[in-house]
């Protein structure tokens, strides 16, 4: 039977930092992205807001500063493998990312079948930003749903891996769910939790979690 693979980035694949500050890091926007951070934690900011702010504050950027905060990001070892072996066994893989699909896009080289982010218009930023395109945590749920109707999947045959408040809907939507270096905000609502650098390690948990798991395991 088939299975659907939902993956956070930001903190997750991504591991200890998030697309927005990879990109800030290049382009020396670090103090100018933590107090936005701030007003975000203190609820000034809602997550249209913010992207609005940053679509103003990084207007100059270029398709080369993207590759390159990508490249540089401490990603978990071992997505390549995983999306390998969902792929061959007939599964379903996606990122569900609210940070920018400028970034997040990327990851389709790795091997995802599908990546689902904040939309921006291509950088540099000539045209207007539409707050109807950026992602909240609920949309997370009404994706993975329109997803799983696509594929023809019960709920009990999609994996959640998260790591922090935002994937909060997500966990309590989805039975089979996989913390990945987690706060204790999802932590404590996760089915099974890994700590690690290895993405297949946090797999195999996620795997662990269905019933009818045949073909082996990468090693």
């Amino acid at each position: 039977m088939g299975t659907l693979h939902i993956f956070d980035m930001d903190g997750t694949l991504l591991t200890g930092s998030t697309a927005n500050l990879e990109v800030a890091r290049r382009l020396g926007t670090l103090p100018e992205l933590h107090a936005l951070e701030a007003r975000f934690a203190a609820g000034e900011l809602d997550t249209r807001g913010f992207s609005a702010t940053i679509h103003r504050l990084w207007r100059h950027l270029t398709p080369a500063d993207v590759a390159a905060a990508y490249a540089a990001g401490p990603w978990l070892n071992g997505i390549p493998d995983v999306c390998a072996d969902i792929r061959a066994r007939g599964e379903h893989s996606a990122v569900i990312t609210m940070s920018p699909d400028f970034f997040a896009r990327h990851l389709l080289d790795l091997g995802f079948d599908e990546v689902i982010a904040s939309r921006f218009p291509p950088p540099p930023f000539t045209a207007p930003l539409d707050p109807a395109g950026i992602l909240t945590p609920a949309d997370k749920v009404h994706i993975t749903e329109r997803l799983r109707t696509r594929h023809h999947l019960p709920l009990d045959r999609c994996v959640g891996y998260g790591d922090s408040r935002s994937d909060g809907p997500l966990f309590r939507h989805l039975t089979h769910t996989v913390a990945v270096n987690a706060d204790h905000h999802l932590a404590d609502l996760a089915a099974v939790d890994y700590r690690g650098d290895d993405l297949t390690e946090a797999y195999r948990l996620g795997r662990s979690l269905l019933p009818d798991t045949t073909r082996p395991l990468p090693p």
